[in-house]
């Protein structure tokens, strides 16, 4: 991982404007209502860096992840990958850009075929995409095993035989089998022991600077984004709060739900450790999201103005916060 964002260079990915909507059911003698789990997000990633995505479980974060993969289409907006948008021009179709952008999800006890050994999951991209031989595709599949820290002789064994952290290995191993641009992870180590994931964290920060890869990584533990982030993206019931370099976010967090995230992260040591910023109540259903800022009936700062007029995400102190009070 790089400590300064590469400059001057276009960027392998942009969200501009990503909306995703869905209609669900109300019963049975009422009109059907709209979910919007994704409300207009926008961001840019350039080479060889991380964006962060962070935020309590039902913020839009997997939802994202979804439309980044072309999993699902976005209801609005333009997806660009190497310039070409993928979500409205058919380019999701297109296999050469697909190959660009891999993902890595949270549970590497679902994301693997029990049915198939290492070697048949990792030479599946290499058979479908290349025209690489029988021999060359095994020894892509050793040197990316030895890679990601495990053993070739792993290859002929099933997915049951390893530790969770080994099949996560396995799983980041496929996803970068093709080298990819982009890789989206998916909470990639919330399912696994506190002792490995920094394992896993260091691995996915070793391949980055062998391959230049770019990261969008969805997390819900700041502890795990200051470690591996250099933007980061908050979000809040499907929208963008706060988006900037992680050293201001962190140092100097403006919006007061990411002064409430940054205030809950776990320090051991005790001069890291922040005064504690406390809200009551649930987050509001999306499917009747509160009027005005979304985060004003919870926010412990929240004016009379934060109750009707939801605010726009605008320039302050070098990032863009969405909050009627920073700033003015």
């Amino acid at each position: 991982m790089q400590d300064q964002l590469i400059t001057n260079v276009p960027p392998v990915l942009e969200a501009q404007q990503l909306t995703r909507h869905y209609s669900v059911s109300q019963g049975l003698f009422r009109d059907k209502g709209t979910v919007k789990a994704l409300n207009g997000v926008s961001f840019t990633l350039k080479k060889a860096s991380t964006l962060a995505v962070v935020g309590e479980s039902g913020c839009g974060k997997s939802t994202l992840a979804r439309q980044l993969t072309m999993i699902e289409k976005p209801s609005s907006g333009r997806l660009l990958i190497d310039g070409v948008d993928v979500a409205t021009n058919g380019g999701a179709n297109n296999p050469a850009l697909r190959r660009q952008l891999q993902m890595v999800f949270q549970n590497p006890y679902a994301s693997l075929n029990p049915r198939k050994s290492i070697d048949a999951t990792l030479q599946e991209p290499l058979r479908i995409n290349t025209a690489l031989t029988a021999s060359e595709r095994r020894e892509r599949v050793d040197a990316m095993l030895q890679q990601v820290g495990l053993r070739p002789e792993f290859a002929s064994r099933y997915p049951h035989m390893f530790s969770g952290g080994q099949r996560q290995r396995v799983a980041i191993a496929r996803a970068m089998m093709l080298n990819p641009a982009v890789v989206v992870a998916d909470e990639p180590v919330s399912a696994l022991d506190v002792s490995i994931q920094a394992q896993i964290l260091n691995l996915f920060m070793d391949l980055q600077a062998s391959f230049n890869t770019s990261y969008v990584f969805i997390s819900h533990n700041l502890s795990v984004v200051e470690h591996v982030a250099d933007e980061v993206l908050v979000m809040y019931l499907g929208s963008a709060v706060e988006y900037g370099s992680k050293q201001a976010l962190f140092e100097n967090p403006l919006h007061p739900y990411t002064r409430v995230l940054i205030s809950a992260t776990p320090a051991i040591r005790a001069q890291d450790r922040k005064e504690r910023i406390r809200i009551t109540g649930e987050l509001p259903s999306p499917l009747h999201p509160p009027a005005g800022c979304a985060f004003s009936p919870r926010c412990p700062f929240a004016q009379s103005r934060c109750h009707t007029e939801a605010p726009a995400l605008r320039q302050v102190e070098g990032r863009l916060v969405a909050c009627h009070i920073v700033g003015t």
